[in-house]
């Protein structure tokens, strides 16, 4: 690591602290020319979860865009802010288990739908009427037999 004031190369860490989530590793460095002291962070480098749409594009996965589905959805029904993000945060880490990092859309709204069921069943067969593409009372009532 070189030292941000004298581009000396001769650096040494003197304390390293984690951060409460786990996710960053805080150094405190001196130079050994200058002696000035100086911070570094070192995070592990994640790449962007892409999600395949239904008619192939790509794009990047969006919290806010779900959590703008989970809201409009979950509209007069039980379900709080803290349970949409809880269901946000699910998600995204089962995503990232996945051992890929282009995702079908259709998969993000298995995994979502099956976090709405257990909580409210309005919410769950308004965000699978959309996510399902429910086009006729047919399809209601189909998935309405599947809660029951």
């Amino acid at each position: 690591m070189f030292c941000v004031f004298c581009k000396n190369s001769d650096t040494e860490v003197i304390e390293t602290r984690v951060s409460d989530d786990g996710s960053t590793v805080r150094r405190r460095r001196v130079c050994l020319k200058c002696g000035k002291r100086f911070t570094t962070y070192e995070k592990v480098e994640e790449f962007p979860i892409m999600v395949i749409k239904r008619d192939g594009r790509r794009e990047r996965f969006s919290r806010d865009k779900l959590r703008t589905g989970l809201f409009k959805c979950s509209e007069k029904t039980t379900i709080s802010a803290a349970e949409i993000e809880s269901i946000i945060d699910k998600t995204e880490a089962e995503l990232k288990q996945e051992d890929k990092t282009e995702i079908e859309s259709s998969k993000i709204g298995t995994l979502v739908a099956k976090h709405l069921k257990k909580l409210d069943k309005v919410a769950y067969i308004r965000f699978a009427s959309v996510f399902r593409r429910f086009v006729d009372l047919d399809d209601f009532e189909k998935e309405l037999k599947k809660l029951s």
